[in-house]
């Protein structure tokens, strides 16, 4: 049973770990969830259709980074998940000093409630820990007010490649820190 955002308040044991594969069906739930519609008002129908399927699995290379988390709530229920790589997604290239923020998501019903700034507290301590200067994200078009909050700046608006033949519109954003 799922405990409301009221009941979180009053039980603060919201616990943001590190994801294992042993979390895959809960990311999996959580991007499911939250993905199709906090996006929705964002893109166009025909989009979300072609991408949402290569995007609401749990990543089993994230699962395994030990850079990526998962926010579960006092029932064991996971409300957000989110992470961290050196990497750059799609490409697997590595610039010195820059991370780059995987796979952020809060369940619907669940948001503006620090879910995702507490996961995103998590990974800059330890980007910052492991000698980062710098985060970069790849938001979704719903998204860039959330990283704005974070202290993001816009880069560009950006098309990014999914499963090699999906175009999913984005905005690149970047913070020192």
């Amino acid at each position: 049973m799922a405990c409301t955002w009221d009941e979180l308040a009053m039980d603060p044991t919201l616990a943001i770990r590190v994801a294992t594969f042993a979390d895959a069906t809960a990311v999996t739930d959580v991007l499911e969830a939250s993905y199709p519609e906090l996006m929705r008002p964002a893109y166009h129908e025909a989009v979300l259709q072609r991408a949402l399927p290569a995007m609401v699995r749990a990543n089993p290379k994230l699962l395994a980074s030990g850079t990526y988390f998962v926010a579960i709530a006092n029932d064991d229920f996971a409300v957000g998940c989110g992470g961290w790589t050196h990497e750059k997604p799609g490409t697997g290239e590595v610039q010195p000093g820059v991370a780059h923020l995987r796979h952020f998501a809060t369940r619907p019903g669940w948001t503006g409630h620090g879910i995702g700034r507490r996961i995103y507290d998590r990974c800059e301590a330890e980007a910052r820990a492991a000698g980062v200067s710098s985060l970069e994200v790849y938001a979704s078009m719903n998204a860039p007010a959330f990283y704005a909050a974070l202290g993001f700046s816009r880069i560009d608006d950006i098309t990014v490649a999914l499963a090699q033949t999906i175009e999913f519109p984005s905005v690149w954003m970047r913070r020192r820190i």
